[in-house]
């Protein structure tokens, strides 16, 4: 005989779990024991919430499912903000939840309520295990469902009577395989042809690509074809990384002049959503042909403007487009286009840099930026989290490796940035992590700096200290004011180094007694006093009128 909860060690051990994040409680604290035993490490953090958002951070590091648990009632329910922001994020997270027991259904017990019903609007899959001999099969369902097509983040119901029953051995179904090997679904022949007639066709192409490119493993051919057809690139902020952002067809500056003057826009592996402005006018021209690279038919058929949809797995597809433009289509083709943009981006690069050089005080965000910027590694794990910061920081700080730029994403959730920044490290204790965090968002996890002392996760925490929510300048913005809290101090009493920053001239000294702390094991923080009026010019992501 074995019990449920043994079951469901073995079964995460089997799916390749290496790493967990969870709180304790009823009934899930068996399950992480048995998880333990059987080599899984698990990781206590101080919100459940936190617990989502770092198995997504281990997720996109690792390029596999991140798993989170939370205990019955409040505890599942917790982990919701952190799976629906996976959810829009398309990142594969499996989590578990606790849940009261089946033989007291519909009878008030202990923390009941229909946990499901709640899971299901922030998951793709969402499902409850109702025999403890099908533990593993369930399992293996989630962490398939988590991979397959579009990733994204799964439940699994654990009730308290199924994962403490007694089971025959011989009755438990194993199954056959825990993860998924994906077909790489290449595009027909013909759209390939329309594709290749619609580049001879154009002069002025772009390619925006997005983490799909970083799901695929599509690194390497998408850098592959940007060499050999010689197209400018973009990326959403989640895609960053994909190709080295000091690429000699990457244009930063020229971004939004690249975007109206194209001719044809390639989308790989991302949504058109309101990072691109659905891909309509007046942000792109409105003759541009559009193609959309996808393996989600659902992405493609949301698209009514997109000329080209093409339903495949982005490595595949982009290896097929090199090889039908060998011979037809080369780098020579648009160079004008390229030297057209060189030209903008060497006229606007001076300024900008100029701009974070700034010797103001109070700091300016933006050279808290560019000391970051120029402290840390090509290899660095960079998370930024916040409103200002997060967009100075997208203007200013480049990157250069696939999966090494993390942020809140397409739904804006605040607090990501410590989680993340502890998940990253759990998948990666090898590489620097460095967390740039607004005070207002670092407030709402800051107490994961404890788990990052607690589970020897040093990372480097830097706090743009603004004294609020977002800029100010008119003193007009409600409940904006928070106080320049010393987060410092906070982070030496949880047992972290901590620093206090007010001249710009003090800040790299600052960074690099703060890293000599973390490489010795110490997770550190650096808060810094910038202006409270310093306001990030972005794109407008919404509109209130009618």
């Amino acid at each position: 005989m074995i019990k449920g909860y043994t079951l469901l060690g073995q079964a995460l051990a089997r799916a390749g779990v290496d790493t967990g994040f969870y709180i304790m409680g009823g009934p899930i604290n068996d399950g992480v024991k048995a998880a333990m035993a059987n080599g899984v490490r698990m990781i206590d953090v101080r919100h459940e919430q936190a617990a989502a958002m770092m198995a997504q951070a281990y997720s996109r590091i690792r390029l596999k499912p991140g798993f989170c648990m939370g205990a019955s009632g409040p505890g599942a329910i917790n982990l919701t903000t952190g799976l629906a922001n996976a959810l829009v994020d398309c990142a594969p997270v499996v989590a578990m939840g606790g849940a009261s027991p089946l033989n007291q259904l519909h009878t008030g017990s202990f923390q009941e309520i229909d946990q499901l019903a709640i899971m299901r609007p922030v998951t793709k899959w969402a499902d409850r295990v109702l025999e403890a001999r099908r533990i593993p099969e369930y399992v293996a369902l989630a962490f398939r469902h988590a991979m397959s097509g579009k990733p994204g983040p799964v439940y699994l119901d654990l009730p308290g009577d199924v994962l403490y029953k007694d089971v025959d051995e011989d009755t438990v179904i194993w199954p056959k395989t825990f993860g998924v090997t994906a077909p790489r679904v290449a595009a027909g022949e013909e759209v390939v042809k329309q594709i290749v007639e619609a580049l001879g066709a154009s002069e002025r192409p772009i390619i925006l690509s997005g983490s799909g490119t970083l799901w695929s493993d599509a690194s390497e051919d998408l850098t592959a074809l940007v060499d050999a057809l010689g197209i400018p690139f973009y990326t959403t902020p989640q895609g960053r990384g994909v190709l080295p952002e000091d690429h000699s067809y990457f244009f930063a500056h020229a971004r939004s002049q690249a975007y109206k003057q194209a001719d044809l826009i390639f989308v790989v592996g991302t949504r058109l959503n309101y990072v691109f402005s659905q891909g309509k006018p007046p942000r792109f021209a409105e003759d541009a042909k559009i193609v959309r690279i996808d393996i989600d038919p659902a992405e493609l058929a949301q698209s009514d403007h997109v000329d080209i949809p093409v339903l495949g797995d982005a490595r595949t597809v982009l290896r097929q487009l090199r090889q039908a433009c060998e011979g037809t289509v080369t780098a020579e083709r648009f160079k004008e286009w390229r030297k057209t943009l060189a030209q903008i981006e060497a006229d606007k690069a001076p300024k900008s840099e100029q701009k974070l050089a700034t010797d103001q005080i109070p700091i300016h965000p933006l050279r808290l930026c560019k000391e970051i910027r120029d402290f840390i590694g090509r290899d660095t794990i960079l998370v930024v989290d916040g409103q200002e910061i997060l967009n100075f920081g997208r203007q200013s700080i480049p990157s250069y490796l696939p999966g090494h730029r993390l942020n809140s994403g397409p739904f804006g959730t605040m607090g990501v940035g410590l989680p993340f920044g502890v998940g990253a490290k759990a998948a990666r204790p090898d590489k620097d992590v460095l967390v740039l965090h607004g005070d207002g968002s670092f407030g709402l996890n800051a107490m994961e700096l404890d788990t990052a002392v607690r589970h020897d996760l040093p990372v480097l925490v830097v706090i743009s200290l603004n004294g609020g929510w977002t800029a100010d300048p008119d003193n007009v913005k409600p409940g904006r004011y928070l106080g320049y809290t010393r987060f410092d101090l906070m982070g030496e009493a949880l047992g972290c180094h901590g620093e206090f920053v007010e001249r710009p001239q003090d800040i790299r000294p600052a960074l690099e007694r703060a890293q000599a702390a973390v490489r010795s094991g110490r997770t550190a923080v650096v808060n810094v006093v910038t202006d409270s009026n310093a306001r990030a010019g972005t794109v407008s992501f919404t509109s209130f009128t009618t």
